[in-house]
C-alpha cells in the first residue's frame, strides 16, 4: 500500500470535504487512472476538514 496523498486545501465543513472526495473519485474514473483504494475525510487540530487517499499501484481500471 502506498503512502497517503493529501488533497490540496482544507474545508470549513465535512460536507465540503465529501464534495472534494467525490470530485477526486470522478476525476480518476474519467481519466482512467488508478482509482484510490482508500479515501478518508480527516479533521485537523484546528477544526478544519481535509481529504487524503491511498492508491494500490497494482489495481488498474479495465475499460
Amino acid at each position: 500500500m502506498d503512502r497517503w496523498v493529501y488533497f490540496a486545501g482544507l474545508y470549513e465543513s465535512k460536507f465540503e470535504a465529501y464534495c472534494a472526495v467525490m470530485w477526486v473519485e470522478a476525476d480518476e474514473r474519467i481519466r482512467g487512472d488508478v482509482l484510490p483504494t482508500e479515501v478518508q475525510v480527516y479533521r485537523t487540530t484546528h477544526g478544519k476538514f481535509g481529504v487524503r487517499f491511498r492508491r494500490d499501484a497494482s489495481a488498474q481500471i479495465s475499460m
